[in-house]
């Protein structure tokens, strides 16, 4: 397979595995929040996904499906836009998921008496990071090597008829020309003048030879 069709494919794959595994990470628990209240109130436990703990995760991951699509339907300078596009869902993907891993989930601030601990599940982001390395990398393709890909359905981009072996002329059958003699007739024209027995057009009489005849 030559390097125009790997390539494409290579870059349309990266931006469909990216854009997925963003959004299967985003819908997943990230974090488990346990609320501590004054007694004699019980202690709360809330989760938090990963859309909630970092949204613009599935934002990128929306994101990344489209331009799975848009990589092919444009070309030049849209391609390169796209591309570019892909690389900064990448970053934001890729920013989001090292923020909580380092930092921790931005819980909401404990009221009075309230202490907050959180219980991060840290493999949910880093197949965040998974996907924003594969971003990054589709996105850099389609920059450096996208205006050097055809559009999708280029190849059908061709004048009518073209690459088309012109159509065998047809036989003349014994039924054309009878329909031909008959509209002779309509004509006023004798059929026999035009076309001999087997269909083929007859010779005209030659005069010198015809008055021979009579003479004769």
């Amino acid at each position: 397979m030559s390097a125009s069709r790997r390539e494409p494919g290579a870059a349309v794959a990266g931006c469909a595995v990216a854009g997925g595994l963003a959004l299967s990470a985003g819908g997943q628990t990230w974090a488990t929040v346990t609320v501590t209240r004054t007694p004699p109130l019980p202690p709360v436990t809330e989760t938090l996904t990963g859309s909630a703990v970092a949204p613009l995760v599935t934002a990128a991951g929306l994101l990344l499906l489209a331009a799975a699509v848009a990589v092919l339907a444009v070309r030049g300078g849209g391609r390169i836009a796209v591309g570019v596009l892909v690389a900064l869902a990448g970053a934001a993907l890729g920013w989001s998921a090292l923020r909580v891993l380092v930092g921790g989930p931005d819980t909401a601030t404990a009221g009075p008496g309230e202490q907050r601990a959180a219980d991060l599940a840290a493999a949910w982001p880093v197949v965040v990071v998974v996907a924003a390395v594969v971003a990054g990398a589709a996105g850099l393709l389609v920059v450096v090597r996208g205006r050097r890909w055809p559009a999708m359905g280029r190849r059908y981009e061709r004048g009518p008829g073209a690459g088309q072996a012109p159509a065998p002329e047809r036989t003349r059958t014994d039924e054309d020309r009878a329909l031909d003699a008959w509209r002779a007739l309509d004509r006023g024209d004798d059929p026999t003048d035009d076309e001999t027995g087997d269909g083929t057009p007859g010779e005209a009489p030659d005069p010198a030879t015809d008055h021979g005849g009579r003479r004769g």
